[in-house]
Protein backbone atom coordinates (compact mmCIF):
# COMPACT_ATOMS: atom_id res chain seq x y z
CA UNK A 1 0.00 0.00 0.00
CA UNK A 2 1.32 3.40 -0.97
CA UNK A 3 0.68 6.32 1.35
CA UNK A 4 -0.29 9.46 -0.52
CA UNK A 5 0.51 12.82 1.06
CA UNK A 6 -0.81 16.31 0.47
CA UNK A 7 -3.69 18.61 -0.33
CA UNK A 8 -3.70 20.43 -3.66
CA UNK A 9 -6.00 23.05 -5.14
CA UNK A 10 -6.61 23.30 -8.86
CA UNK A 11 -9.17 24.32 -11.47
CA UNK A 12 -11.53 22.19 -13.51
CA UNK A 13 -12.48 23.23 -17.03
CA UNK A 14 -15.95 23.18 -18.60
CA UNK A 15 -15.36 19.65 -19.95
CA UNK A 16 -14.54 18.28 -16.49
CA UNK A 17 -10.80 18.07 -17.07
CA UNK A 18 -8.51 18.84 -14.17
CA UNK A 19 -4.73 19.08 -14.27
CA UNK A 20 -3.19 16.54 -11.91
CA UNK A 21 -0.98 18.53 -9.51
CA UNK A 22 2.69 17.76 -10.20
CA UNK A 23 3.58 16.64 -6.64
CA UNK A 24 0.60 14.29 -6.61
CA UNK A 25 1.38 12.98 -10.08
CA UNK A 26 4.94 12.27 -8.93
CA UNK A 27 3.66 10.23 -5.98
CA UNK A 28 1.37 8.28 -8.29
CA UNK A 29 3.96 7.68 -11.03
CA UNK A 30 3.85 3.92 -10.59
CA UNK A 31 0.04 4.00 -10.99
CA UNK A 32 -0.12 6.16 -14.11
CA UNK A 33 0.41 3.20 -16.44
CA UNK A 34 -2.36 1.08 -14.90
CA UNK A 35 -4.89 3.87 -14.55
CA UNK A 36 -7.35 4.68 -11.80
CA UNK A 37 -10.88 4.06 -10.65
CA UNK A 38 -12.98 7.10 -9.82
CA UNK A 39 -16.09 6.67 -7.70
CA UNK A 40 -18.58 8.38 -5.45
CA UNK A 41 -17.63 8.58 -1.80
CA UNK A 42 -19.75 6.54 0.58
CA UNK A 43 -19.86 9.15 3.34
CA UNK A 44 -19.20 12.54 1.72
CA UNK A 45 -20.17 14.58 -1.34
CA UNK A 46 -16.78 14.01 -2.94
CA UNK A 47 -15.09 11.58 -5.28
CA UNK A 48 -12.51 8.93 -4.49
CA UNK A 49 -9.63 8.24 -6.86
CA UNK A 50 -8.20 4.76 -6.42
CA UNK A 51 -4.93 3.73 -8.03
CA UNK A 52 -5.76 0.46 -9.82
CA UNK A 53 -3.63 -1.54 -7.36
CA UNK A 54 -5.64 -0.18 -4.42
CA UNK A 55 -8.93 -0.75 -6.25
CA UNK A 56 -7.98 -4.39 -6.88
CA UNK A 57 -7.25 -4.83 -3.15
CA UNK A 58 -10.65 -3.36 -2.31
CA UNK A 59 -12.39 -5.60 -4.84
CA UNK A 60 -10.64 -8.65 -3.37
CA UNK A 61 -12.22 -7.78 -0.01
CA UNK A 62 -15.63 -7.16 -1.55
CA UNK A 63 -15.47 -10.39 -3.56
CA UNK A 64 -15.35 -12.29 -0.26
CA UNK A 65 -18.87 -11.09 0.59
CA UNK A 66 -21.63 -13.65 0.24
CA UNK A 67 -23.81 -12.43 -2.65
CA UNK A 68 -26.75 -14.48 -1.32
CA UNK A 69 -27.04 -12.08 1.61
CA UNK A 70 -29.26 -9.21 0.45
CA UNK A 71 -27.45 -6.63 2.57
CA UNK A 72 -24.15 -7.58 0.92
CA UNK A 73 -25.67 -7.32 -2.55
CA UNK A 74 -27.17 -3.92 -1.74
CA UNK A 75 -23.81 -2.72 -0.42
CA UNK A 76 -21.93 -3.88 -3.51
CA UNK A 77 -24.43 -2.19 -5.84
CA UNK A 78 -24.23 1.12 -4.00
CA UNK A 79 -20.46 0.98 -3.47
CA UNK A 80 -19.85 0.46 -7.18
CA UNK A 81 -22.54 2.88 -8.43
CA UNK A 82 -21.06 5.36 -10.87
CA UNK A 83 -17.62 3.73 -10.87
CA UNK A 84 -15.47 4.79 -13.82
CA UNK A 85 -12.03 3.79 -15.04
CA UNK A 86 -10.01 6.93 -15.76
CA UNK A 87 -6.51 7.78 -16.91
CA UNK A 88 -4.25 10.78 -16.76
CA UNK A 89 -3.81 11.96 -20.36
CA UNK A 90 -0.51 12.92 -22.03
CA UNK A 91 -0.97 16.52 -20.86
CA UNK A 92 -1.38 15.43 -17.22
CA UNK A 93 -5.14 15.95 -17.09
CA UNK A 94 -7.77 13.76 -15.48
CA UNK A 95 -11.23 13.76 -17.05
CA UNK A 96 -13.97 13.66 -14.42
CA UNK A 97 -17.13 12.24 -16.03
CA UNK A 98 -20.18 14.52 -16.00
CA UNK A 99 -22.28 12.33 -13.67
CA UNK A 100 -19.52 12.38 -11.07
CA UNK A 101 -19.06 16.15 -11.46
CA UNK A 102 -22.78 16.49 -10.66
CA UNK A 103 -22.62 14.06 -7.70
CA UNK A 104 -19.72 15.95 -6.08
CA UNK A 105 -21.15 19.42 -6.89
CA UNK A 106 -17.86 20.31 -8.56
CA UNK A 107 -17.84 23.81 -9.96
CA UNK A 108 -14.60 25.58 -10.89
CA UNK A 109 -12.15 25.07 -8.01
CA UNK A 110 -11.32 21.58 -6.76
CA UNK A 111 -9.19 20.11 -4.02
CA UNK A 112 -7.24 16.87 -4.28
CA UNK A 113 -6.86 15.62 -0.72
CA UNK A 114 -4.85 12.56 0.26
CA UNK A 115 -6.71 9.95 2.27
CA UNK A 116 -3.96 7.45 3.11
CA UNK A 117 -3.97 5.21 0.00
CA UNK A 118 -6.52 7.03 -2.17
CA UNK A 119 -7.21 10.63 -3.16
CA UNK A 120 -10.44 12.48 -2.47
CA UNK A 121 -11.54 15.04 -5.05
CA UNK A 122 -13.73 17.80 -3.64
CA UNK A 123 -15.39 20.97 -4.76
CA UNK A 124 -13.25 23.54 -2.92
CA UNK A 125 -16.14 25.14 -0.99
CA UNK A 126 -17.47 21.75 0.16
CA UNK A 127 -13.97 20.68 1.20
CA UNK A 128 -13.53 23.83 3.30
CA UNK A 129 -16.90 23.18 4.96
CA UNK A 130 -15.98 19.56 5.68
CA UNK A 131 -12.68 20.40 7.38
CA UNK A 132 -14.06 23.46 9.15
CA UNK A 133 -15.76 20.96 11.41
CA UNK A 134 -18.16 23.24 13.24
CA UNK A 135 -20.39 20.19 13.70
CA UNK A 136 -17.52 17.96 14.90
CA UNK A 137 -15.17 18.35 17.83
CA UNK A 138 -11.97 17.04 16.25
CA UNK A 139 -10.24 16.47 19.59
CA UNK A 140 -13.10 14.18 20.70
CA UNK A 141 -13.13 12.46 17.33
CA UNK A 142 -9.36 11.86 17.44
CA UNK A 143 -9.61 10.41 20.94
CA UNK A 144 -12.52 8.13 19.96
CA UNK A 145 -10.83 6.86 16.82
CA UNK A 146 -7.17 6.77 17.81
CA UNK A 147 -7.14 6.99 21.61
CA UNK A 148 -7.09 3.27 22.32
CA UNK A 149 -4.43 2.42 19.77
CA UNK A 150 -0.96 1.86 21.13
CA UNK A 151 0.34 -1.01 19.06
CA UNK A 152 3.88 0.24 18.68
CA UNK A 153 6.69 -0.32 21.14
CA UNK A 154 7.62 3.35 20.92
CA UNK A 155 4.54 4.41 22.94
CA UNK A 156 3.22 6.54 20.10
CA UNK A 157 -0.26 5.67 18.91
Amino acid sequence: MNTIVGTYECKVDAKGRVMMPAPLKKQLTSSLQDGFVLKRSVFQSCLELYPMEEWNLMMAKINKLNRFVKKNNDFIRRFTAGVKMVEVDSLGRLLVPKDLVVFANISKDVVFSSAVNIVEIWDKDLYEQSINGEDIDFADLAEDVMGNLNDDDNGIS
